[in-house]
């Protein structure tokens, strides 16, 4: 890797890891959030399929959404699995692995004729394949990359790009189904899979980063999650992620068939998923770049408590197009607002050794929450031939979430400590 040839000074003040030239720094994150995007994109895209794919094979609304909910379940499974992969042999060869299975996913999805073939594609593989391709491994990668100051705005920058893959893939699903039927949609897809294999590639070069060593004894994995065990900020933390999922995944999966039950036009779901990816651009940024100058619990609680709030006013009042696309910008502000800071209080309080591992295993309280959105959502829809009760429950929760996280400890462990006044130090 090329070292950049800035002076200290400039160096102290610079955004990339000094063995990075600022262009090599760019190229690594632009692949990772090429990556993410596109698996995002479609992933938050595929509630937009419900409806034809349940009249064209014969299945239920709540077989369709149990798909999703295994999806979630099985990504939150293995996303700790595959962050201590990568953890421990490196970025490259994962992400490629998990574009891969993205495409063999949607192409068995597209020939699915029965339920289980969907809950095998749409769930299983393409579970496994986000836990590869997605926030976790996007975070390592950008936290190898930038200086430790400027880390929380470089994983909301990288989780922005999350939200452009919702931005065009919800619209170019929606248009080739109307056009063409689903199945040609999922084509498309796989195209867009095929896609996040050189990116993943590209990204992999932060492998080539070397991790700055602590002080004291050697960093372990088990040591690690030992410390993660008994920091009770750490438990507020992935608890109140639960929360994130399962609001958001509710939505993902369910606004456009409340949508069509209020009579809208199909289109306004998919239009309302592209103006969450727009706003969610600007609102990962901005809590990313607000997460390294502010509280980031205080900041985390408030993105809970008007989440919450906006679910509870859109459902209680008149659907429109303006009422739903306003609804969508406020949500996309907030959508993925919580993952630069999650990241960032991760490696505020453990450092980044293991920091693939520790965001994957709060992650997996985030994908229960996913789980039950996406699943209950469908059970209740079934059952009770409404939404109300469902987002009853996601605002409630969501509301109490908030104020946990308001106050969660954030003191870094003894080890990082120590790190920290060995370096002022040793300035």
């Amino acid at each position: 890797m090329a070292t950049d040839t800035a002076s200290p000074a400039a160096s102290r003040h610079s955004f990339h890891h000094p063995s990075l030239s600022q262009w090599q720094s760019i190229s690594i994150l632009a692949g990772a959030a090429i990556m993410l995007s596109l698996a995002m994109g479609m992933r938050q895209s595929l509630g937009l399929f419900m409806q034809p794919v349940t009249k064209d094979i014969g299945i239920s609304a709540a077989d369709f959404a149990f798909a999703l909910a295994i999806q979630n379940i099985v990504w939150g499974v293995s996303q700790p699995f595959a962050g201590a992969l990568v953890d421990k042999f490196g970025t490259r060869f994962i992400a490629f692995f998990g574009g891969l299975l993205y495409a063999g996913a949607l192409i068995l999805t597209a020939y699915a004729s029965a339920a289980w073939m969907v809950t095998l594609g749409s769930g299983l593989m393409i579970g496994v394949a986000l836990a590869c391709t997605t926030s976790g491994i996007a975070a390592k990668i950008a936290a190898k990359v930038v200086r430790p100051e400027r880390r929380s705005l470089a994983f909301g920058l990288v989780s922005a790009a999350g939200s452009i893959g919702t931005f065009f893939c919800a619209p170019l699903a929606q248009s080739v189904i109307q056009t063409s039927g689903w199945q040609m949609a999922m084509f498309a897809f796989v195209a867009l899979a095929a896609a996040m294999l050189p990116a993943a590639l590209m990204g992999g070069k932060a492998d080539k980063v070397p991790l700055d060593a602590m002080p004291g004894a050697a960093e372990t994995m088990r040591s690690t999650l030992a410390e993660a065990r008994r920091h009770g900020g750490y438990i507020v933390m992935a608890a109140a992620f639960f929360v994130c999922g399962l609001q958001l995944v509710f939505l993902t999966t369910h606004l456009p068939t409340f949508l069509a039950d209020c009579g809208a036009d199909p289109m306004l779901g998919a239009q309302a998923l592209a103006v969450i990816g727009a706003f969610n651009v600007f609102g990962s940024w901005l809590f990313g770049w607000l997460g390294d100058r502010y509280h980031k619990p205080m900041l985390l609680g408030l993105i809970y408590l008007i989440r919450s709030a906006a679910i509870a006013v859109y459902f209680m009042t008149p659907v429109s197009q303006f009422s739903t696309l306003v609804f969508a910008a406020v949500m996309g502000t907030l959508w993925l607002g919580v993952i630069p800071l999650v990241n960032g209080l991760v490696a505020q309080i453990f450092g980044i050794r293991y920091l693939a591992t520790l965001t994957g295993i709060a992650f997996f309280s985030h994908q229960v929450g996913s789980f039950l959105g996406a699943w209950a959502g469908g059970v209740i829809y079934d059952s009770l031939g409404s939404y109300t009760l469902a987002w009853q429950l996601a605002a409630g929760i969501g509301a109490a979430a908030g104020v946990m996280q308001l106050f969660m400890n954030t003191r870094p462990t003894e080890r990082v400590l120590a790190a920290q006044r060995a370096a002022v130090a040793a300035e």
